[in-house]
Parts: structure tokens; C-alpha cells; sequence
């Protein structure tokens, strides 16, 4: 099967993750069942979920000189990914993130500290040059600096490349960077804040899929957990109902849809197939415990498929 190539531009941060009964509110104390360190990371979820999915994938991401860094490097080396394009910052530290679990429904709370992720220079950018020239598709997200997001999407621009943009975590952009952007891929969370307004269901996702058209953004792809993943292209627009698994953990979930997406599109799919599949990598991903080791394999995704 062809492949085109796909690059991810963005985050690593080692995962700090624990489990209780209930998520503590502001001044609770919960006692905890079970704790696990692991790679994490938006971009780095990603980009290991499309490695697992079969995609033709190179990570770009920047570390500290510390443990958290080394946590990242032998991951990678372990799941067999190109560590070309891993910048070590000498004197930020590893990114992290801290996530609570509520055991019993899978529901989760994260604070992320970027570190040197959020430290991409101009000039490492540009060396990436190569490789963008290389790709079809570029995947980012918004856990790195924005000059660096902006620097990577004018490149990709430029040459035509197929630019993704999982607006995650949320917050607004401007007009002139979503208007380069051929997909953009938010929850419903962040499509409300791109949108300045709430969204709830499928009449809230076309709405907010339609503002976001108007941005000059060519396609429109809103995840909406459970019920399902809104598509919206200037012809024609659709919900792919969600596929029903037993939840253990949601964590990722979002990223390995993203990452199955990406990998589905680089297949030559349409972007209504890419979202069926990548609907599948996300449920299958919220059938095990953990982010980046939750991502299914290919031969997992085919059998669920037949």
C-alpha cells in the first residue's frame, strides 16, 4: 500500500499519572490506588499512535538533558521511530504532566508544563526544512511555542503540504494562521473557545464547524467523546457515530483519534473515511490503561475492523 509521509510537530512530556475512586475537588486530599510514569505528550501521543496504526512517521520534539528526556529517546529507539529530529534544550527541563483519573469512569484532569517544547528556536524550525519537503502531511497541535507553530505552518504553506491543526489545548487563534490550515480537528471544548460559544451537540458542531469555514479553514473535523465525530468540508458535512467500547481509561483518546486520522488520510483515504478510522484507533485506545502505551496496534485496528 502507498504511504505518504507524514511529520509531527509538537510535544513530549513525561505522563505522572494517578487513579482514585473520585477526582479531588479544590482543597481535597483523595487517597490514590495506583500510580504510573510514562511518555506522554500531545504531539508524541500522536505521533505514536500513527507509528502503531502503520503510517510513515518522523517525530519533531524538544527535550531537557535530564532523566524525563532519556524517558523520551528510549522510548522511541524502543518502538522503532526515527530520534533524528529530537532537539535537546540544555537548559529547560523535560516537559510534564500531571494527570488525575477517576477510576471508576474514566473521566480525567491534566495540567501539562510544556518545558522545552515550548522552546523551539527559529533556526531549529528551519532545519526541519528537509523533511517537511519530504512529507505530505504535517501534524500539529498547541503544546509548543506559537512562533514555532506559526514558523512550521507558513513552511508547510508554502510548499503545499496537507496541514492538520488539533487545536488542543484550547485557546483562540488568529484568522491568519487557521486560513493556512486544510484540516483543523478540535473537541467540542476547543471549538467553543475558537468559536466563542458552547458546544454540546451535533447543531452546536455545525455551527461552529461553519464559523471556522468562514476563518478560512478548509476542513472541519469536531471529536464529540460519545457521541461521535462531526465532519465538515465546503460540499458536504456528517456525524460518525462513536464506536461503543467498555472505557477504562479516556486519556488520549483524542490523540489516538488524531494520529489514526492522519495515518488513514496518508493511505489515500477521504476525509470521512480517515475519520471512521480514526474513530476506531480512539476507541480502541481508551480500551487500556495509559496515553502513548495505550495506542492500538495495525493488526488491532484491522481485526476490530472486520
Amino acid at each position: 500500500m502507498q504511504k505518504d509521509k507524514i511529520v509531527v510537530f509538537g510535544s513530549f512530556v513525561v505522563d505522572l499519572t494517578s487513579w482514585a475512586g473520585h477526582l479531588p475537588v479544590a482543597g481535597e486530599t483523595v487517597k490514590g490506588s495506583m500510580f504510573k510514569m510514562g511518555p506522554g505528550g500531545k504531539g508524541s501521543n500522536q505521533a505514536v499512535a500513527v507509528h502503531r496504526a502503520g503510517g510513515d512517521v518522523t517525530m519533531v520534539t524538544k527535550v531537557g538533558d535530564d532523566v524525563f528526556g532519556r524517558v523520551a529517546l528510549d522510548f522511541y529507539k524502543n518502538e522503532g521511530m526515527n530520534t533524528d529530529y529530537i532537539f535537546i534544550d540544555k537548559k529547560t527541563g523535560t516537559g510534564s504532566a500531571l494527570i488525575m483519573v477517576d477510576e471508576n469512569t474514566g473521566q480525567n484532569q491534566i495540567l501539562v508544563v510544556s518545558g522545552a517544547c515550548d522552546t523551539f528556536t527559529p533556526e531549529e524550525v528551519d532545519s526541519t526544512e528537509s523533511l517537511i519537503d519530504a512529507a505530505k502531511i504535517v501534524l500539529l497541535q498547541l503544546e509548543i511555542n506559537m512562533d514555532a507553530i506559526e514558523r512550521v505552518v507558513n513552511m508547510a504553506h508554502a510548499k503545499g503540504k496537507t496541514i492538520v491543526l488539533n487545536t488542543a489545548p484550547a485557546q483562540k487563534l488568529p484568522d491568519s494562521l487557521l486560513s493556512k490550515v486544510d484540516i483543523v480537528t478540535p473537541n467540542e471544548i476547543e471549538a467553543g473557545a475558537l468559536c466563542d460559544m458552547t458546544v454540546e451537540n451535533e447543531q452546536d458542531a455545525r455551527k461552529a464547524a461553519q464559523i471556522l469555514l468562514d476563518k478560512g479553514v478548509r476542513n472541519v473535523v469536531i471529536t464529540l467523546g460519545k457521541n461521535g465525530v462531526f465532519v465538515m468540508t465546503p460540499e458536504k458535512h456528517e456525524l460518525i457515530p462513536a464506536k461503543k467500547v467498555k472505557a477504562v481509561d479516556t486519556t488520549g483518546a483524542g490523540d489516538a483519534f488524531n494520529g489514526g486520522f492522519v495515518t488513514a488520510l496518508a493511505e489515500g483515504k477521504d476525509i470521512f473515511e480517515a475519520a471512521r478510522f480514526g474513530n476506531i484507533v480512539g476507541a480502541l485506545s481508551v480500551t487500556k490503561i495509559g496515553t502513548a502505551p495505550a495506542m492500538p496496534y495495525r493488526d488491532e485496528i484491522d481485526s476490530f475492523v472486520q
